[in-house]
């Protein structure tokens, strides 16, 4: 899976943060970020509904072409 977070567009709502803590964290200035060796999602579950959750739609998941 590829996860890509717009960083024009993140507002630090942190809603992908709280929805895949294993995924997503905050830098210090608060907008989403991912975590080292997660850039790919790590396979959980969670990352399509962290997506969604984001406020302002700053995160896309998509697949990679094969």
């Amino acid at each position: 899976m590829r996860i890509h977070i717009d960083k024009d567009r993140c507002i630090g709502a942190g809603q992908c943060a709280l929805t895949a803590p294993g995924v997503f964290t905050q830098d210090d200035d608060g907008f989403s970020t991912q975590l080292p060796g997660r850039e790919d999602g790590g396979g959980d579950p969670m990352v399509r509904e962290a997506a969604r959750a984001c406020p302002v739609g700053a995160i896309t998941v998509s697949e990679p072409a094969e």
